[in-house]
Parts: structure tokens; C-alpha cells; sequence
């Protein structure tokens, strides 16, 4: 897909949405491992008054991998460059405009250095939950074929975030442990910035609105009867699926691979 055409259809979305003149700089990006609640979260802050959802913008996911090892102040200007451009096309600068692209995760840094008044949302869900839908997904399949609306191709192949010089492992390992791989880099990805991050757990977020939606209100600055509400039309009732359908091996390799990050984050293992 071309440049012109991922522009295009990102800001089709959001130009649908409500428009405002001027320009908002406190943008949020939500941000954590793909399957962890991260769009649910973005499309309910982009619906409160003056937010807008954006979506993931596919130019911006796109240009994630190209900026890896880039210097930040570079990587900055590029990613500015990329949303003002979507913003501008659809009519949405003077909201505040809710970014939801999981893989920000990697360039947090450089995507709260693009927007200094902006905050990231860290949506955290139990990794054993997260490698059981990633795995009905298949993205990471050593027999899925095809790419993803930014062109970004699914398979058992190395992702820009694996660890340098373990990209041939990665791609031989099974499917259980290759989504594990993932819940972890991504996780302690986009938990490098904690005095500009917001954690959400997702579980409590589907069990008790009010309490996650709390800390998010408080800093964003926003009624926490409006992001309760928002946060109330979850409705999951998947959590701690993986005790019925990952399979024991598969429950061995996930665990191997993730447990010391799912205890960091309070989880327990075997539980």
C-alpha cells in the first residue's frame, strides 16, 4: 500500500469524527502489548468531550520499525511530522487526538518528545490471556500468510522488536512461546517512560470501571464520572481464559518465556 494511500484512510476515519479549530497538543497515546484492551481503551477516551479517536494511524504504525536506533530527537521530528499531517487532513488538530497504535510502545520516548504535553495510557493484561488470543489471531503463525492494513507482514519471521542476534530462535520456536515473545518486549517496551504513563490493568478495568478509570481522569484532567461511564461499556468476560484453552504445553512454553515479566507485574504464575 502507498504512502498516499495509508495518509488517506487514516484521515478519512478521523475526519468522520467531530472537528474543532486550533491546536491541541496534549495527545494521548495508548499504548501496550497488541490484544491487551489497547483499542477498546483508545476508542473509549476518544469519545469523551473534546477527544477523538484516531485510531491506528497506519502511516505513523508503519514508520515505527524504520525508527528504531534512530536518535530520538530525529525519530521525534519524523513521528510529529506524520500525525500533524493525519490531523491536519482530517479536520482534527484542535482535539484532543487519542493515538491507539500498540507498537508506539517501541518509540515512547520519541513520541512524547514529538508532543511534550502528551501523555501514554499503558494498557496491562495478564500475558497468559494475551498469548491465548494472539494465538486463535495466528499473527505470529509460522503458517500465516499476508500483512496488516500498514503493509506490516504476519509470520513467524524476526519483528524489528526482537533482541538483536536472536532473530533465527525467534522464528524456530513454537507459536506459544513466539506470542509470549511478544506480550514481554512489548510490556516492558512501553513501560519505559513511567512519569508520563498512566497504567491500566485490564482486568480491572472490565470488573471495576470506576477504580481503573480513577487514576486515568486524575491525569488527564478529566470528569471521572465520563471516563467511568466510558470504561463501563466493557463487557469481556475472557479473563484468565488461558486455564481452559491453552493447552499445558502451551501453558509450560508461555510461562518459560514471560514469567519473570507477568510476576514483575504482579501476576502469578500456576495460579
Amino acid at each position: 500500500m502507498t504512502s498516499a494511500a495509508l495518509y488517506g484512510r487514516s484521515a478519512l476515519r478521523i475526519a468522520r469524527r467531530r472537528r474543532r479549530l486550533g491546536s491541541e497538543e496534549r495527545v494521548v497515546f495508548v499504548v501496550g502489548s497488541p490484544r491487551s484492551g489497547t483499542t477498546f481503551t483508545g476508542r473509549a477516551l476518544g469519545l469523551l468531550p473534546g477527544f477523538v479517536d484516531l485510531d491506528e494511524v497506519q502511516p505513523w504504525k508503519a514508520a515505527i520499525p524504520e525508527l528504531l536506533g534512530v536518535p530520538v530527537e530525529v525519530a521525534a521530528a519524523r513521528l510529529r511530522r506524520v500525525l500533524e499531517r493525519v490531523r491536519t487532513l482530517g479536520l482534527a488538530r484542535g482535539l484532543r487526538g487519542v493515538e491507539q497504535t500498540p507498537e508506539t510502545s517501541f518509540v515512547l520516548h520519541a513520541a512524547l518528545r514529538a508532543y511534550p504535553e502528551a501523555l501514554a495510557v499503558h494498557v496491562i493484561r495478564d500475558g497468559r490471556d494475551v498469548a491465548t488470543s494472539l494465538l486463535e489471531r495466528g499473527w505470529l503463525s509460522a503458517e500465516r500468510a499476508g500483512a496488516d492494513d500498514a503493509g506490516l507482514p504476519f509470520g513467524a519471521h524476526a519483528r524489528f522488536w526482537v533482541e538483536p542476534g536472536r532473530e533465527a530462535e525467534f522464528a524456530s520456536v513454537s507459536d506459544a512461546t513466539r506470542v509470549a515473545w511478544a506480550w514481554r518486549r512489548y510490556v516492558t517496551a512501553a513501560g519505559s517512560v513511567p512519569d508520563r504513563t498512566i497504567e491500566v490493568r485490564y482486568e480491572q478495568l472490565v470488573s471495576d470501571p470506576a477504580a481503573a478509570a480513577a487514576p486515568v481522569a486524575a491525569r488527564l484532567g478529566v470528569e471521572p464520572a465520563l471516563v467511568t461511564a466510558a470504561f463501563a461499556e466493557a463487557h469481556d468476560t475472557s479473563a484468565g481464559r488461558w486455564r481452559r484453552d491453552l493447552t499445558p504445553e502451551q501453558l509450560v512454553d508461555v510461562e518459560r518465556e514471560a514469567g519473570e515479566a507477568l510476576v514483575a507485574l504482579g501476576y502469578e504464575l500456576g495460579d
